[in-house]
């Protein structure tokens, strides 16, 4: 059968890559055409076009590049139009899959979504968009079954998180050979650094997390480097000799971190997962943070918080950001008892996000779908 993903960052790559591959086991005959990145690129398939193209962050971005974002719209409908998928896959990315999602039901196109627009932070009145025009939902958060089926009738399918297949999966690292490959100490533990993968938040971030660097000389602050981002972007940022970067390695690097300053977003439950100490960091720009904030309805903005449900990690955001108070919560992660209470409240978020299989599980539904 032929199938049609579309995802738009580098989450997104991650998840589809996974997906593709369970799609390719469950179905040997499986013609796979991408919108992703060089995950999904690696499993198989055709690359239509790389999400590093569409990576716009905030609302004052996506204004300023309404033009390229209306082709890329018009490119993607003409491009599934002479594909015919058997079934369309949308993951996540929620502005342009929702409205490529209207005119491919509208058209007759089969329309799966897998790790669900996140409408239960804002925007909760798509839902309307969602029931029309998406014949089955795939979830991964275990509060996401709840908000659809009990908040709005809608039946939904909880497939477990996909990152807890992931990074089981993953090769084991060698600590002592990492810190040798990479430059780093082999003896200072590390602290380390996830400032997002947008160069815009990227700028923000790092600025302010390494304003703490002289405050914690017994530590090695290392960057980890988004595989959209070229090395020569991060050059700027390296110049205290107690910084170092490793890049599209962050996984290995979380796997022998001591602590981590982490941006808002997936990266915050993936830290989690590595039972790593963190705190989350999240500054937009002025106008982009005035519109959230009045449309954005959550008490937390990590994943690991609102799945819990209560503050396990601490969250400084907008003028909370500063280096006095980075410098102040990351002291508190370092040792002590505020370390012991995260690295216990994750062993309870790993039981709550579902256990492995995530992938196997949507391809198996997605699939099915296809064929009836």
């Amino acid at each position: 059968m032929k199938y049609y993903i579309i995802a738009g960052e580098a989450s997104g790559d991650l998840h589809g890559s996974n997906l593709m591959k369970a799609l390719l086991q469950k179905d040997a005959n499986a013609n796979i055409r991408f919108w992703g990145g060089d995950l999904m690129r690696k499993a198989g398939g055709t690359l239509v076009k790389h999400y590093k193209e569409m990576a716009f962050m905030g609302f004052l971005e996506v204004l300023m590049n309404l033009g390229t974002i209306a082709k890329a719209i018009k490119f993607c409908k003409a491009d599934i139009q002479k594909f015919q998928p058997d079934i369309i896959i949308f993951i996540d990315y929620s502005g342009f899959n929702l409205r490529i999602a209207k005119w491919a039901k509208e058209h007759g196109f089969k329309t799966n979504y897998y790790i669900s627009p996140q409408i239960w932070a804002s925007r909760e009145g798509r839902i309307s968009d969602i029931k029309r025009d998406i014949d089955a939902m795939h979830v991964i958060l275990p509060f996401e079954k709840e908000f659809y089926e009990k908040k709005h009738n809608y039946p939904v399918n909880f497939v477990g998180h996909p990152l807890i297949d992931a990074i089981e999966n993953r090769t084991t690292v060698d600590g002592y050979k990492f810190r040798s490959d990479n430059n780093l100490d082999a003896e200072k533990p590390i602290i380390a650094l996830l400032p997002g993968s947008r160069k815009q938040e990227v700028q923000k971030m790092l600025t302010l997390m390494l304003s703490v660097v002289k405050d914690f000389t017994a530590y090695q602050f290392v960057i980890a480097g988004a595989p959209s981002l070229d090395h020569d972007f991060y050059e700027p940022f390296l110049k205290n000799p107690n910084v170092s970067f490793v890049t599209n390695k962050t996984y290995d690097l979380l796997s022998i971190s001591h602590a981590a300053l982490v941006t808002s977003g997936t990266a915050t439950l993936e830290t989690a997962i590595f039972k790593v100490p963190q705190v989350v960091c999240y500054k937009a720009n002025w106008l982009s943070y005035q519109i959230a904030k009045r449309i954005i309805t959550l008490e937390y903005i990590s994943l690991v918080n609102l799945i819990m449900k209560k503050e396990v990690v601490k969250e400084l955001i907008q003028n909370d950001l500063t280096t006095t108070n980075i410098r102040t919560e990351l002291k508190n992660i370092l040792e002590g008892p505020a370390r012991t209470a995260q690295i216990q409240a994750y062993d309870e978020l790993e039981k709550k996000l579902g256990g492995r299989g995530a992938s196997v599980k949507a391809a198996e539904l997605i699939v099915k779908n296809a064929e009836f």
